[in-house]
């Protein structure tokens, strides 16, 4: 369609030029117009530097046109958490620009409400530091970790080869490989598209164990070993719940299921994949902690951990209890907020279900902290996380390390058509139709991913900085503030319960002590 739209511009160009030469000067107006409108057709379909109007030529510039509108159609794209933060299309432009390399410095003051209830802000240092040289890395990997791998800041979120076209994958893979950051394969498996390029992988084994799945959609223990053991897997983890849908599984509607996303993840071509919302491989706490380790060691000794949205704080504290009586801790827990995004999924589950990442994160925190077990296991948190003032917010509140996705998708190219669902994804990003993926040109798109990690783990060390902080190690809940009403104002220390280590295993207080009581390492219940 887009070829012959272009050749029927150059025909009517063509035509309407002869027929002012034959006939009359006066089919000029007409000539001329047609003829710039074919040349900017061609001009589309050859440049790389934007999909859509690769898929769509002469007329996805009517998108652009839009976008110059800014005041008037602002309030379009205006998003909001579960917890309020907005997540707008100034966060959007944020990423765009770093991704393009165009970032500037902004006129005027803030855009928020910072007298608004829950207005958030960092405390400055009088006495600023400069920012570390190198961005900082976190260390994965526990007592029984024989494999370690250091992490950084801010890494590539869960999204499937499925969810994603191949050229959206190789991308990603490619400026994680450039930058050295690690990707998060989803749960789809592992294609060659995660493989060819060379970057750090974190696999992701999900309900339906894609990629390690027996033919009755079992857990194949002999393939996953012999998947784990490729060099570009650095870290193995089991997802429990996604934040968009925790409670249910991923779906991937059959129009997407063509033959190559069938033989990676070892299911039937054309039909929908449902995954299953519960593990058949564990259905105790303690039955969960021994399988993670079995992973580990299927794993040649690489970090394992799982993945999860927050829902019962008795049920983690189960998890924590199973930890101490086995005497074995996962390397790292990915903490998923509920504002996460997702493909498909009900919306009843995307608005009313699972924890918000703020509340997830710091419940987490504080029961390692409080069963003795965080200096074994590193934090990670997902969910909208987009900006350098994500990344510190989020390690302040506990976590040592950040996932994203959208804005990943976001520097590749995404334009949150939300089309992702019907295989028509106008960018080529979240597609399978081979027509609209190759848009994408990966190689463009690799440096938007890489120089959009770079300058957003820059503006964390810049904001931290400013805090007199270099070392994310040395950042503290008093550091965050929040303002609660018209004249309240108080830090994260103040506002929140921080528990001491091992208070849990000794002399729980009482706002933790009835769930602390309550929960079973051998059950869920």
């Amino acid at each position: 369609m887009r070829f012959a739209l272009v050749l029927g511009l150059t025909a009517v160009a063509v035509t309407a030029a002869s027929v002012a030469v034959l006939v009359s000067p006066w089919w000029c107006f007409a000539a001329v117009p047609l003829a710039v409108l074919a040349a900017i057709g061609w001009y589309d379909l050859t440049q790389r530097r934007h999909s859509v109007l690769r898929n769509y030529p002469v007329l996805g510039h009517f998108r652009y046109l839009l976008e110059t509108v800014r005041p008037e159609v602002q309030q379009y794209f205006v998003e909001r958490n579960t917890d309020g933060r907005p997540f707008d299309r100034d966060v959007r432009s944020i990423v765009y620009e770093r991704a393009k390399g165009t970032e500037d410095e902004s006129p005027f003051g803030t855009e928020r409400e910072v007298y608004a209830d829950g207005y958030e802000s960092f405390t400055h240092s009088m006495a600023p530091v400069e920012p570390a040289r190198e961005p900082p890395r976190v260390r994965i990997g526990g007592p029984d970790c024989r494999r370690p791998y250091d992490m950084a800041l801010l890494n590539v979120s869960a999204m499937s080869f499925g969810s994603l076209s191949s050229h959206a994958i190789l991308a990603l893979n490619a400026g994680a490989a450039k930058g050295g950051f690690a990707h998060d394969t989803g749960e789809g498996g592992l294609s060659e598209y995660h493989l060819r390029p060379g970057g750090d992988l974190v696999w992701e084994i999900g309900t339906g164990y894609f990629g390690c799945r027996t033919p009755d959609g079992g857990f194949d223990a002999a393939e996953f070993a012999d998947k784990s053991a490729v060099d570009s897997v650095r870290c193995v983890s089991l997802k429990l719940s996604q934040g968009a849908k925790p409670g249910i599984g991923g779906v991937l509607p059959g129009g997407k299921v063509n033959a190559e996303i069938a033989r990676v993840r070892e299911v039937p071509q054309g039909e929908t994949v449902v995954s299953p919302p519960y593990h058949r491989v564990f259905s105790t706490p303690r039955e969960l902690v021994l399988f993670v380790a079995r992973m580990r060691e299927l794993a040649g000794g690489k970090p394992a951990g799982f993945k999860l949205c927050v829902g019962s704080r008795r049920q983690f504290l189960a998890l924590c209890k199973a930890m101490l009586a086995e005497e074995i801790t996962p390397d790292f827990i990915l903490v998923d907020g509920a504002e996460g995004g997702t493909g498909a999924a009900p919306l009843e589950f995307s608005d009313h279900i699972g924890t918000p990442l703020t509340d997830g994160l710091m419940t987490v925190h504080n029961a390692l902290v409080g069963a003795g077990l965080r200096d074994r296991i590193r934090i990670g948190a997902a969910g909208k996380v987009a900006t350098g003032g994500d990344i510190v917010k989020r390690l302040i509140q506990g976590a040592d390390y950040t996932n994203a996705a959208r804005a990943m998708m976001f520097a590749v190219g995404c334009i949150q058509s939300q089309r992702c669902h019907t295989n028509h994804c106008p960018v080529g990003v979240a597609t399978q139709d081979a027509r609209r993926a190759r848009a994408l040109d990966v190689e463009d798109k690799t440096e938007r991913v890489y120089r959009f990690q770079r300058a957003t783990v820059r503006s964390a060390q810049q904001i931290m900085a400013s805090m007199g902080v270099a070392d994310p190690a040395l950042l503290r809940p008093h550091l965050l503030r929040k303002r609660l009403d018209a004249t309240t104002v108080r830090s994260y220390a103040e506002a929140y319960e921080w528990l001491e280590p091992g208070v849990l295993t000794g002399d729980p207080p009482v706002t933790w002590a009835e769930d602390w009581r309550g929960a079973d390492p051998d059950t869920f219940g």
